[in-house]
């Protein structure tokens, strides 16, 4: 998609922002963040809303990412190898952050402790949704084995019943669709309407494939809305998925 250096700055920025606040952002936050003026950051918003990439909620003046967003975002994150952030106002990365590099140390430690490979597969997903806070799933032979389903509707996007219908339509076809349609990469990111099932519950599936004594195609990932933190989520997946093969 063809936009400018500082427009993807700015989507990046609305998109973390986002995932951390959890509320539309506005151009009195983001020129803060670029030191430009707030007309500044209107007119180039103005230009991402048109390309389709932002939107703004009727009650509020602020923007929030389109599921296009997000996909710009995610590509960008797996085309750079970035592992935190791609907008240059903020360019901590993953490795560096030490509440990721506890996180990532704990999953590895909890999955080589366990003897039987069902058991190091749960607690792999039980480590995803204490460090994600999104619903984890992961395939266990021809079951599909959820934990975290109140992380997830805990989230403010789930007020709504018709969402947790949406959701709850998805969980109910993902083991039979992972089954039938087995992803071949090994680390794949599906954004809202891109889910292949409950495209309208407004939610992000992040799955890696890893062989085990089950199957060469088991999965374990996150289901979550789409916001969030993706750098994060994506690399604790990835990692999740690498360690039970290397184990198993």
């Amino acid at each position: 998609m063809d936009i400018t250096k500082r427009q993807k700055e700015i989507l990046f920025a609305i998109i973390e922002e986002y995932a951390e606040m959890a509320a539309p952002v506005g151009s009195v936050t983001l020129a803060k963040l670029f030191n430009v003026s707030s007309a500044t950051v209107r007119a180039e918003m103005a230009k991402l809303e048109e390309a389709g990439l932002i939107t703004h909620p009727h009650t509020s003046a602020g923007r929030i990412p389109t599921d296009a967003g997000y996909r710009l975002y995610v590509n960008s994150l797996t085309e750079s190898q970035e592992t935190m952030t791609l907008a240059e106002s903020n360019p901590t990365k993953l490795l560096e952050d030490k509440t990721y590099e506890r996180g990532a140390h704990a999953l590895q430690i909890r999955i080589s402790s366990q003897e039987r490979a069902d058991y190091a597969i749960r607690g792999a997903v039980d480590s995803l949704v204490e460090l994600t806070g999104n619903l984890g799933l992961a395939t266990i032979g021809d079951q599909l084995y959820l934990a975290g389903i109140s992380h997830l509707f805990m989230q403010p996007e789930f007020a709504d019943t018709a969402r947790v219908q949406a959701v709850a339509k998805l969980l109910d076809n993902l083991e039979p669709w992972l089954r039938e349609a087995a992803p071949g990469e090994p680390l794949n990111i599906f954004i809202g309407q891109e889910n292949p099932i409950g495209k309208t519950s407004g939610v992000s599936l992040i799955i890696s494939r890893f062989r085990s004594p089950y199957s060469d195609n088991s999965y374990i990932g996150v289901l979550g809305p789409t916001r969030q933190n993706y750098g994060r989520v994506m690399s604790l997946v990835r990692q999740a998925g690498n360690t039970l093969e290397e184990i198993l």
